[in-house]
């Protein structure tokens, strides 16, 4: 099951735009129809026989069969674009190309869509999230994303065909929300809401890999871009650590960090690098300056926590929100104490919208720890154990409640989330 979740991951959106190029993009749901079919063949199939050598092959072959199938019977009933005839004869092994997908994704970013619906839309198709999986993303509901998504494939499915990547006016109207849409993905990744897991590295993998097809075309390898993909190296450098031995989740002040990766953090100083051109600053080049700054520092307390201040500040000109507050609050903790913290705690604008993120209350908790306020302390621990998302953060938060007797003269330093 782990390998068809990885697959179907890694390959499903590369299938989907490619079959969408040759039916054409109003017959988006029969190129999805054939793709999900083939991964249930494989379930099937390779329970018994085995993974074949050339897994994305077979998949490839078994849709391109299925949708034969398909259009046998209903061939009369659907218009289709010109090489499907020459494809339908070809005994060619169809390969998914990096135009297919590339124009897939602005293709999902249609100006006819709100913005949350161009994101959802692209999630779904490219990198196969699940309805639930977006609405974690989103923190919204089933019902409201199934609807988003239907609308969306509608407006999709009315469009001529896919995305020009050649026209340059569009390619940068649109580039903006594929950006929101890969750092969603990586986000849901490395500190997601999955009901299984905290931490899915295959998700962090596939919006690197989607935001280096955007950084290998030339209109793609925009500033904002390399911002973007500096962040998640900087970020994904930290996935080895960021469970302990015993696959729990391990805050940043107790992280190993001789595990973070020194490769990927040269990477992601590099494409900070290579950002630093153009008059425009986006959230991007704060977030990777600020996983920069950790990355620089060998022991918690060798952290520039005033440095990462005055980059939240910065963040929140760009984009303000209670999620960055909140991290800023607790860089504030780490620079001048935990009271100053949870002042700042409290302060958030539109704090009540953090009401159902564990580690709103976690936070506090933490300060409070620090504070000496045990009972404080397990209150907000017991407040976010029970709005827990998955079993990784559960075992998380049930330590910190452990960690609240009495007789605690100390605790840890708060976790920076960043």
């Amino acid at each position: 099951m782990e390998l068809h979740e990885h697959l179907f991951r890694r390959e499903a959106g590369r299938m989907v735009a490619t079959l969408t190029r040759i039916f054409g993009v109003e017959n988006l749901a029969l190129a999805e129809d054939v793709v999900q079919d083939a991964f249930c063949r494989a379930l099937e199939v390779w329970k018994f026989r085995g993974v074949p050598e050339n897994p994305s092959a077979w998949l490839m072959a078994t849709a391109k069969h299925r949708a034969v199938d398909v259009l046998r019977r209903e061939r009369t009933a659907r218009t289709f674009a010109p090489e499907l005839g020459a494809w339908l004869e070809s005994e060619e092994p169809l390969t998914p190309a990096v135009d297919d997908q590339l124009r897939m994704m602005f293709s999902c970013c249609h100006p006819g869509l709100a913005e949350a619906a161009q994101v959802a839309l692209m999630l779904h198709i490219l990198c196969g999230f699940s309805v639930d999986e977006i609405a974690a993303a989103f923190v919204s509901t089933h019902a409201s994303v199934e609807k988003r998504l239907s609308r969306a494939k509608h407006v999709l499915a009315g469009s001529k065909a896919l995305f020009e990547i050649a026209d340059a006016a569009d390619f940068a109207e649109r580039l903006p929300a594929v950006h929101r849409a890969l750092y969603l993905l990586f986000n849901e990744g490395y500190h997601g809401a999955s009901p299984e897991r905290a931490v899915r590295v295959e998700l962090c993998e596939e919006a690197m890999r989607l935001a280096t097809l955007l950084l290998e075309h030339p209109r793609g390898a925009t500033p904002a871009t390399y911002a973007l993909s500096a962040m998640m190296c900087l970020h994904a450098a930290r996935l080895p650590a960021r469970l302990d031995g015993s696959g729990n989740l391990s805050a940043l002040a107790d992280q190993d960090r001789a595990r973070w990766d020194a490769a990927r953090i040269a990477e992601g100083q590099r494409l900070l690098d290579l950002s630093a051109t153009g008059p425009v600053l986006t959230e991007y080049h704060v977030e990777a300056a600020i996983a920069g700054v950790h990355a620089s520092a060998a022991r918690i307390e060798d952290t520039d926590w005033g440095q990462i201040v005055a980059l939240y500040d910065t963040l929140m000109t760009i984009r303000p929100s209670p999620v960055v507050a909140l991290n800023r609050a607790i860089a504030v903790a780490q620079q001048r104490g935990a009271e100053r913290g949870l002042a700042e705690i409290r302060a958030i604008a539109g704090g009540d919208r953090l009401a159902s993120y564990p580690f709103y209350h976690a936070a506090q908790g933490e300060l409070e720890l620090r504070s000496g306020r045990s009972e404080a302390a397990r209150a907000h621990f017991r407040a976010a154990l029970a709005l827990a998302r998955n079993p990784m953060e559960r075992r998380f938060l049930e330590q910190r409640v452990a960690a609240c007797a009495p007789t605690e003269a100390s605790a840890p330093e708060p976790p920076a989330r960043v």
